[in-house]
């Protein structure tokens, strides 16, 4: 079964964050313990524990670094303050793409948490070559680089696959503005290697009046990689809710909310039209086969005479609120038209469900229909015209032998 989680970022998103909402939701701390302890990395330790943000009760996923490996991520002073303050000049491990796969590869996580970290670490470096104008395999990761980013990110990947998530949902990060310090000096706030991800990968960046740095390059990855969707159902249900704390202190708290949800199943559907009038019936018939591979319930098209008598086509489509936009687009690609119209439409539908049965033609798909006790039997025209071409029998014989067989069967 699919399981959906949104990811609320109006307090932006980092991988730290992202892994304590997804703990708070359910994964498994020892799953992650263990797969963590594959990657052979040293000078950190984990602590997951509960910390008070606000009024609110929220998970915080640490990455405690060794003296040796402290990157001063989360030191505020370093951050946003003074650029006199002292810090420790340590020997930082810089690592290209190259070794980080080998680390990921190497260890003993799942297939699935493997392909999402690597997505989300070459993601970064898309980002990162665009933002320095170095080949992709030349990009030299500093703060992504480091123990604890590497660490967030594949927890991330673990604690998805735990959780067997399938579809994420992130309408819109929230971002601050101001200035922000790292390895490459004080940069602006979305920090370039945000704004890259954002721009390849059409993601909605909505920037506040807060000042800070919100959405870090790593947490911008996290949503490129995972995020199936921009737009939420019209109407679910929340199964469970986790928080997640960030460790950056700004006027907003720093709190990821990451909710499991379930579409409610009310029979409502959209109706799409438009009116077209210059183009061909060859067109329109392309037009109709594409659509219903992209998601359409049904889509028809009616002749009509439009103003000075032109003739023209009214085409109707029917589908589900998660595809109005995909549907639309590709109206607009391929069509003449400059406008279309949409409405919610409620339906009263049969119970029914796709069932297959064995015929002396072989298995055939056939709808069934409950109407209060009495059953309907619909056989699917892909299994009829399938045997007729083989067998070469007219299309009518074969679908009253089949309603015959499933009508016997009760």
């Amino acid at each position: 079964m699919d399981k959906t989680i949104y990811l609320e970022c109006f307090s932006g998103i980092s991988g730290d964050m992202t892994v304590a909402a997804l703990l708070d939701l359910g994964a498994d701390k020892d799953v992650l313990i263990n797969s963590l302890d594959s990657l052979n990395l040293t000078g950190y330790e984990i602590k997951i524990s509960y910390v008070n943000k606000n009024g609110i009760n929220a998970c915080d996923f640490s990455v405690i670094l060794d003296e040796k490996h402290e990157n001063y991520d989360h030191n505020m002073e370093y951050l946003h303050g003074n650029k006199d303050v002292h810090i420790h000049n340590h020997s930082h491990e810089h690592r290209k793409l190259t070794e980080i796969i080998n680390i990921i590869n190497k260890s003993a996580i799942s297939d699935n948490a493997k392909n999402i970290s690597l997505k989300i670490f070459d993601i970064l470096a898309e980002s990162e070559s665009k933002a320095h104008n170095v080949p992709k395999e030349q990009v030299i990761f500093h703060e992504v680089g480091a123990v604890d980013s590497i660490v967030d990110i594949v927890a991330v990947a673990v604690c998805i696959d735990n959780l067997q998530i399938t579809d994420v949902i992130v309408p819109v990060l929230y971002e601050g503005k101001g200035f922000v310090r790292c390895r490459h000096g004080v940069l602006p706030v979305p920090v370039p290697a945000v704004l890259n991800i954002a721009t390849k990968h059409s993601i909605k960046l909505n920037i506040t009046d807060y000042q800070g740095e919100f959405v870090t390059p790593t947490g911008a990855a996290i949503v490129a990689a995972l995020s199936t969707s921009s737009k939420l159902p019209q109407n679910f249900v929340i199964k469970k809710v986790g928080m997640g704390a960030g460790k950056r202190n700004y006027d907003k708290p720093s709190l990821l909310r990451a909710m499991l949800i379930e579409e409610d199943k009310k029979d409502e559907i959209y109706k799409l039209e438009t009116n077209i009038d210059d183009c061909s019936g060859e067109i329109m018939g392309y037009v109709m086969n594409k659509i219903l591979k992209i998601g359409a319930k049904d889509i028809y098209f009616t002749p009509i005479y439009m103003k000075k008598n032109r003739p023209a086509y009214e085409l109707g489509v029917l589908c589900e609120y998660k595809d109005i936009d995909k549907i639309e687009e590709f109206i607009f690609k391929y069509t003449t038209t400059i406008g279309i119209r949409k409405y919610k439409v409620e339906r009263t539908v049969l119970n029914r469900e796709i069932i297959d049965i064995s015929t002396k033609y072989g298995m055939v798909k056939v709808k069934k229909c409950i109407l209060k006790n009495e059953m309907r039997y619909y056989p699917e025209y892909d299994s009829i015209s399938k045997i007729c071409d083989t067998f070469d029998i007219p299309y009518q014989q074969v679908y009253s032998d089949i309603v015959e067989i499933c009508e016997s069967m009760e």
